[in-house]
């Protein structure tokens, strides 16, 4: 755990410094240039663990344009339970934003997009493709909240090709008191085959949800803790308890830097 959390921060360091090196020279093209470092306790990807439960460090990059296009990559170390499995995830995406005019004072972000789940240095089979659709609305009934909706579908789930998936999330984070915030979140995830689950327990739909608190250090711009508790509606009924752990409700602790 303290190899990685000085990995993160190393990471976070060298990142900043570049970014404002290449500040201005970006801004003479109408390119910004943003990103995260994150260490989490448990990577969980819509309710389930992607590390065995293990501690992920994780990096987000995203370089857009004043037009609204933009590119993006997300990179965390993965572990999961058999051999022969990969353990670096990889997802480079590219979409477009564009502000609505919704209302006088409620302006939504619309994001569309394809994102692909890479697995480097393992077979094509774990590789899969998802398009997505999100809208954001910000300050929706309270000064600094934000309200996250988004769409996303796949035929090629998890590298089950042909497998048609579609994926609907909203999530809403609000301000308790000074630098504390509060978060809620609810997913379901709806395929035409059983290719969600474990063994024999497959089924063609699950819920996913998230609640947590989050806290933003003032004396460190750019850095914030969070603490949620993270599950979905899988049955683990009679499996191994190695098992039960990876999809059963769990605490996530994660630290995260944006630059």
């Amino acid at each position: 755990m303290k190899k990685l959390l000085t990995t993160a921060l190393l990471a976070s360091t060298l990142s900043t410094a570049a970014m404002a090196a290449e500040d201005n020279t970006l801004a003479a093209y109408g390119l910004t240039f943003s990103g995260n470092v994150a260490l989490t306790s448990d990577y969980r990807f819509r309710g389930m663990t992607q590390t065995l439960n293990d501690p992920a460090i994780q990096g987000s990059f995203t370089l857009a344009h004043s037009s609204g296009l933009y590119f993006s990559t997300f990179a965390s170390n993965v572990d999961f339970d058999g051999d022969n499995v990969p353990h670096l995830e990889l997802d480079p995406s590219v979409g477009f934003t564009f502000t609505l005019p919704f209302s006088d004072k409620v302006k939504p972000t619309l994001d569309l997009g394809v994102v692909e789940y890479n697995y480097p240095s393992h077979t094509k089979d774990w590789d899969w493709t998802e398009f997505y659709a999100k809208l954001t609305f910000a300050s929706l009934m309270l000064d600094g909240d934000s309200l996250f909706t988004n769409v996303n579908y796949t035929n090629d789930w998890g590298g089950y090709t042909g497998s048609n998936a579609w994926n609907f999330n909203a999530s809403y984070s609000f301000p308790i008191a000074k630098g504390f915030g509060g978060v809620l979140g609810a997913g379901y995830s709806k395929a035409d085959k059983d290719i969600f689950g474990y063994g024999d327990k497959q089924r063609d739909d699950f819920v996913d949800w998230k609640a947590g608190v989050t806290y933003g250090f003032k004396s460190v711009p750019g850095l914030t803790a969070e603490l949620d508790a993270i599950g979905n509606n899988f049955s683990t009924t009679g499996l191994p308890n190695s098992v039960k752990r990876e999809t059963d409700t769990g605490a996530v602790f994660t630290l995260t830097k944006t630059f």
